[in-house]
């Protein structure tokens, strides 16, 4: 992508397209907002291809992390609206099942306190000064918590063979 070639683009869209389009339904619960987050994580992904170090980061994990800070951003321009919890946390389908059970089992692996930390700023949007205010905690506290539980996940799915 980064030498301009168009076919390099499909490739990764079809890869990781459905992907991208559950983790953005499981987050922004509308279709037409999660189509065009999904197109403009493309369309960055592809204007910045050049940016991508293989070192840092695999191209999955590159394009899910594009894709969900522009899925924050909706969250975070949208009017101010509450969801209980049944409504942002009942299951959606995912185009990769093993992907979406693999995710869950290691979120649910999770001791309470990095659980709820997990879900509340990966699915719900929170960033880590909001989610200080919320749990009452300090931001570094915060931080170090979701340094935690994702090192805990990683972990996890490591064990496992997922990654």
């Amino acid at each position: 992508m980064a030498g301009g070639q168009e076919d390099a683009l499909r490739e990764l869209h079809e890869r990781y397209a459905r992907l991208l389009y559950a983790l953005g339904y499981r987050m922004l619960r509308q279709t037409d907002d999660v189509e065009s987050c999904v197109q403009d994580a493309f369309m960055n992904a592809w204007k910045h291809a050049a940016r991508f170090d293989p070192a840092r980061a695999s191209v999955k994990t590159w394009l899910v992390s594009i894709a969900h800070h522009r899925f924050l951003q909706e969250l975070r321009d949208r009017p101010d609206t509450s969801l209980e919890i049944e409504d942002w946390d009942a299951p959606t389908a995912a185009a990769d099942p093993t992907d979406r059970l693999m995710a869950e089992q290691a979120v649910q692996g999770l001791e309470p306190e990095h659980r709820k930390l997990v879900e509340l700023a990966y699915y719900r949007g929170y960033t880590h000064s909001e989610l200080a205010v919320l749990l009452g905690l300090p931001v570094g506290t915060v931080k170090s918590r979701l340094r935690s539980a994702l090192g805990r996940m990683k972990t996890l799915l490591e064990s496992s063979g997922t990654i």
